[in-house]
């Protein structure tokens, strides 16, 4: 599989507003585990939000608009995770709001992504998968 060039519109725009603020754990952990398991950069359709789609890799979580050549509506970026000694703490983060109604979609869309993440994930793995993925981390016993 070819590495996805990662999205940093993000990073080149500028945004209305900027904020501080937590992100569940819940949410943190599962995406970190589907970015491990699935692929480096996952890219969902939000349900009953008809144009918008979001990216989700390692350094932010992004909502993009592919009508308007994905350009950012809002973003999760700037997770403070260094010093984390908790997996059940909520993540501070900074949420980046390029649209004016961006805030209107805040909680929509971390919600569609824990069900389209969670869906993915619970698909069973194929015995060739499980052989791939364990057969690379697994170190054989010295026999005597």
């Amino acid at each position: 599989m070819s590495k996805s060039v990662p999205y940093t519109r993000h990073n080149e725009m500028q945004a209305f507003e900027k904020r501080k603020d937590f992100v569940k754990a819940l949410y943190y952990n599962h995406v970190q585990t589907g970015l491990h398991r699935l692929h480096e950069k996952l890219r969902y359709h939000i349900p009953k939000l008809k144009h918008l789609d979001l990216v989700l890799q390692k350094d932010a979580w992004i909502v993009v608009d592919r009508v308007l050549y994905d350009a950012p509506i809002v973003a999760w970026t700037d997770f403070e995770t260094e010093h984390r000694k908790n997996l059940h703490e909520d993540i501070k983060c900074e949420i980046r709001l390029f649209h004016y109604a961006a805030d209107m979609i805040l909680d929509r869309t971390l919600e569609a992504m824990e069900l389209l993440l969670g869906e993915e994930l619970s698909e069973e793995p194929n015995d060739e998968e499980i052989e791939a993925e364990t057969s690379s981390d697994v170190l054989p016993f010295k026999k005597n």
